[in-house]
């Protein structure tokens, strides 16, 4: 075989080769985990859940570093429309208010059942460094550490005792004021306001800025 034809058929079976095994195009190259874990930890520090009340909005920011299990719990729930429609339903001034439980949701509903609901299942207890302080977003749970669900609470006052009992993940970042008009509310004797005051929860992203 002249060895101009010997070279053109060798070109020929490598094109042919490439072209069969897709190695013609640049192949896509496949995040590792650790990617895909910071890309995942990027977007959870750009998301907030923004609880719109008939009082205005609260807008919460998350600490998925520190309790990555309630913070994940809580979006998957928002974003199904599980705390719609559920109402503060205990609430302290001078201390913090209180929803979240599905059991709140009809109006007219067994006002003794209140504070005991949740979504079937429970979480185990982050318990973390992060103060109590004012504006912190902590679930509620029973004697339990570990029976956190759906609950949660926002602090109007910092409450130091209640550090590392309970698991901090997140915090309001606009409309405070809200939460003290709701945490003013007259109440009865369960602490359980005489208005209703219904929750929907909504998940945002706040964009990347672009570099100049």
């Amino acid at each position: 075989m002249p060895s101009s034809v010997r070279k053109a058929f060798v070109s020929l079976t490598f094109l042919v080769f490439f072209s069969a095994h897709g190695c013609v195009n640049v192949p896509r190259v496949e995040q590792t985990q650790e990617e895909q874990a910071a890309e995942k930890a990027d977007k959870l520090k750009r998301t907030r859940a923004v609880i719109q009340t008939n009082y205005g909005e609260m807008e919460i920011m998350f600490f998925p570093e520190e309790a990555p299990l309630h913070v994940d719990n809580f979006i998957f729930l928002a974003q199904r429309g599980y705390y719609d429609g559920t109402i503060f339903h205990r609430v302290i001034p001078g201390f913090m208010i209180q929803g979240g439980d599905p059991l709140t949701r009809i109006a007219g509903s067994d006002r003794s059942s209140y504070g005991n609901g949740g979504p079937g299942y429970t979480i185990p207890g982050e318990f973390n460094i992060i103060p109590h302080m004012r504006g912190i977003v902590s679930m509620a749970r029973g004697e339990d550490p570990g029976s956190a669900g759906s609950q949660f609470f926002v602090v109007v006052a910092d409450s130091p005792h209640l550090d590392r009992r309970y698991t901090v993940f997140g915090m309001v970042t606009r409309g405070m004021d809200v939460a003290d008009r709701i945490a003013a509310l007259a109440r009865d004797k369960d602490d359980i306001p005489d208005e209703r005051v219904e929750i929907k929860v909504k998940i945002v992203e706040i964009k990347k800025r672009k570099r100049k």
